[in-house]
């Protein structure tokens, strides 16, 4: 049965790696960026389209803004990514805004970081399956139909790549990664030479206007007001900055100076690809509308495409070879890019775990030396959402980035407070390059927390308020199970006077036939010595018991055999009060419960058998001072049974 369960896992999953080859899991950092940065390259995807679908409600007058708005979002990731490099040098066993705020913030603080983390980790996920597949439907649009089962395979092949270890998946998302990135410049490179030479590329979309939202007349705070919107939605692209620094321990040696330079070359392609992206939009007058009835003038049938589609449409034409490798590697990066939630997510709940906030499960490496758990339960809660918002990339990204601002201000701060500790004991140049880095990372927090303001006043109404709603039930929930284990651990300390021995114990064999399993159950417990042995069967049928007790009375067995009736066909709850009886009358007595089992040959067999042992045991675990022991009768493995009971002497 073992083999049968076991060969579809290795199948999929692959050999178990022993712990010695921990050190083959790290990663260079050609790997380390596609793995831990797909999440913030892949954001230049829907960055720039997000900041002009913010800016359509004024129509055409407020475009103009747009590289305005883009410039604040450049500088924002420009200040934290250099406040992250930081923390990679102070932190290199993990800088994770949960283990940054613990050691300087204390654990509330930590664990708001971690809860905001956590669930924008499940939203990475969801928002980047969910525009991913947007990008394929829109492709081919036969498949629009089949948008959330697409997703959740999607999802699905994500998780059994990570579940197969680090390092193999970071090859296979190594090559879309640079594609990406390789054919977005390459776009942006021919489409600037155009227009430089005086034959800039043209959108399809350039001839159609963008009708305003009735009152959104661009002017006084209601202008102020769509561009901190606009502003906001443009800062999905700092989402998965976080896991460098989560994933500092997954870099080769030296560790910290690989995680700083990846943050950097991250950064630096970010930038260059979010000011090229927003460039060619408005040199090729991309319009665009969350709302496809705002759009005038528009042809019979017009379905409106992504920014980047039409981007690489009007500078390699539709229907050309570029165009589709645009296309195919920015939907390869945007399913991708799920991939740093599945590396950040295990990593955080293990630390989590580890410190008993979240089940100790999440704790443990599985066969591929990596957190499984937590990789599964990731992939479960992203399908979830998935399903819920029917894979609509739109409503999904209302959700997001509200928990990673969260984290950033949090993690910003515990940073300043870890060099003012720092500057106490300083001296000379080092104390300069304390205070430096305090101001870096006190500049970070200040801004950090000003946007998320402005994240949570501008998406509040939209969907941002399930999160604010998620984000405290998670934080109560991890105290809670933090109170559990600390009331098991106390529960489990030894007494001085250490356990007494029970004052008697009481064997009962539970029967339902008299057939092999059940003398070896009875045997057994009479090896035991018990101070009482009973045989307890319950009557759910007259002719079965009667016929039991005769058998029982033909055959002599020398022990008693009690009948308890059941009225209600139920074997349970009479052998459990029963049970129960035995030990109001002596409480410092036990009760051990012997229950005759079957072990089938095969797997499948098992289900034809035992369910209602199964039941018993499950409730009996919850009576105090009762032991349950079963007692296996393995089919095809034991000698022909005696024709007495056997009695050990």
């Amino acid at each position: 049965m073992s083999q049968v369960i076991s060969l579809p896992k290795r199948l999929l999953v692959g050999r178990p790696l022993s712990n010695a080859r921990m050190g083959e899991t790290l990663l260079p950092k050609v790997l380390a960026l596609p793995v831990f940065c797909s999440d913030p390259l892949s954001s230049n995807a829907y960055a720039t389209e997000e900041i002009l679908l913010v800016l359509s409600v004024g129509g055409l007058s407020l475009i103009h803004l747009a590289p305005w708005v883009a410039a604040g979002v450049i500088l924002l990731l420009s200040v934290v990514v250099i406040s992250y490099r930081q923390t990679t040098h102070a932190y290199p066993n993990g800088g994770g805004a949960y283990a940054v705020s613990r050691a300087n913030l204390g654990q509330n603080a930590a664990l708001i970081a971690a809860g905001a983390l956590l669930i924008d980790y499940v939203l990475t996920v969801a928002v980047s399956v969910a525009a991913g597949v947007a990008n394929i439907v829109s492709a081919f649009p036969a498949l629009t139909p089949h948008a959330v089962t697409l997703s959740v395979g999607i999802v699905a092949v994500l998780a059994l790549a990570n579940l197969r270890g680090l390092k193999e998946s970071g090859k296979a998302f190594a090559v879309p990664t640079y594609a990406f990135v390789g054919s977005v410049f390459a776009m942006i490179a021919v489409g600037l030479f155009h227009a430089a030479t005086g034959s800039a590329p043209v959108a399809e979309s350039a001839h159609i206007q963008v009708a305003a939202l009735p009152g959104a007349a661009p002017s006084g705070l209601l202008l102020i007001a769509v561009v901190l919107r606009a502003f906001a939605s443009g800062c999905t692209a700092l989402t998965g900055v976080e896991a460098v620094s989560n994933g500092v321990p997954n870099f080769r040696p030296p560790k910290s100076k690989n995680a700083s330079a990846t943050l950097a070359i991250m950064a630096g392609l970010t930038i260059a690809m979010f000011i090229g992206i927003t460039a060619m939009a408005l040199i090729t007058h991309v319009h665009i509308s969350d709302d496809p009835s705002r759009l005038l003038n528009a042809p019979a049938g017009y379905t409106q495409k992504t920014v980047i589609a039409q981007l690489s449409g009007a500078v390699f034409g539709s229907a050309s070879i570029g165009f589709y490798l645009v296309q195919t590697f920015t939907a390869l990066i945007l399913v991708l890019a799920a991939n740093t939630a599945f590396n950040g997510f295990p990593i955080l709940a293990s630390i989590l775990g580890h410190d008993g906030f979240l089940p100790r499960q999440l704790s443990r490496r599985g066969d591929r030396l990596v957190f499984s758990n937590g990789i599964i339960i990731l992939a479960g809660f992203a399908i979830v959402l998935l399903v819920a918002f029917q894979a609509s990339p739109t409503r999904l990204i209302q959700l997001y980035i509200l928990g990673v601002f969260v984290s950033f201000t949090l993690s910003q701060a515990g940073m300043v407070r870890h060099w003012t500790d720092k500057l106490k004991d300083a001296q000379g140049s080092e104390r300069w390059h304390i205070m430096r880095a305090r101001v870096i990372n006190g500049f970070g927090a200040a801004l950090t927390a000003l946007v998320l303001v402005i994240v949570l006043a501008t998406k509040f109404t939209h969907g941002a308020y399930l999160v604010v709603i998620a984000m405290p039930i998670l934080y109560v929930l991890m105290h809670g199970i933090k109170r559990h284990y600390e009331r098991v651990d106390h529960e489990l300390i030894p007494r001085v006077e250490g356990v007494p021995l029970p004052s008697r114990v009481h064997a009962v064999v539970l029967i339902s036939r008299l057939n092999a399993p059940a003398l070896r159950a009875l045997a057994f417990a009479r090896a035991t010595r018990p101070s009482t042995l009973v045989a307890l069967t319950v009557r759910t049928d007259k002719a079965d018991t009667d016929r039991l007790v005769a058998e029982w009375k033909a055959r002599d067995v020398p022990v008693a055999l009690t009948v308890l009736d059941s009225p209600y066909r139920d074997i349970s709850r009479p052998a459990i009060e029963y049970i129960a009886d035995i030990r109001r009358k002596g409480p410092r007595d036990v009760v051990a419960v012997f229950i005759p089992e079957y072990v089938v040959e095969h797997w499948w067999e098992q289900l034809l058998h035992n369910q209602s042992a199964l039941r018993l045991k499950a409730r009996l675990l919850f009576q105090s001072g009762v032991m349950v022991t079963s007692v296996p009768w393995r089919f095809g493995g034991e000698p022909a049974p005696r024709t007495e009971v056997p009695v050990p002497r």
